[in-house]
């Protein structure tokens, strides 16, 4: 049976931080502010998957408060909700992403991002979609102050 399951993640943009997106170092003027690297893609994925299975969120297996990851790669994450879904009998079948921000442009770095997620989710790159848009400069994503990421993921769980 397969189940589906949605994540959302938000970071403030700021100066003296790098902007890592889907693992990717982008350059730009600022960066994600976080207790680990801030990926609010792979954030908003890990999320989608661990929902899939019925897990909570990112935060009860990687709390903010703990030391331990403190600007860690986000692909660990990642990496751990590959884990939980095998642990519960399950099978990746695909994500699916939208980053929502301004600025940079991020479509010369998409393929790279895809990568690195499927990599870490051991998924063939063709099941690991990337999009990217704006917030047609309305909110506080339009005025450039933070960028978000949603994500769908599906997964097959043999009973």
């Amino acid at each position: 049976m397969v189940h589906v399951g949605i994540g959302y993640d938000v970071h403030a943009l700021v100066e003296g931080r790098p902007l890592i997106l889907g693992g990717v170092a982008i350059p730009h003027s600022k960066g994600l502010k976080g207790h680990s690297d801030a990926d609010v893609l792979m954030h908003a994925i890990c999320d989608a998957v661990l929902g899939a299975i019925g897990e909570r969120d990112i935060g009860q297996f990687f709390p903010d408060t703990d030391p331990r990851w403190k600007g860690t790669s986000s692909k660990l994450f990642l990496e751990e909700a590959r884990r939980q879904v095998e642990l519960h009998k399950g099978r990746l079948v695909n994500v699916d992403a939208t980053i929502i921000a301004e600025q940079p442009k991020l479509n010369p770095h998409v393929d790279a991002m895809k990568g690195n997620i499927a990599d870490a989710l051991r998924l063939p790159p063709e099941r690991v979609g990337i999009k990217a848009t704006t917030n047609e400069r309305i909110g506080f994503l339009g005025r450039e102050e933070g960028i978000a990421a949603t994500a769908v993921a599906s997964v097959d769980i043999n009973p």
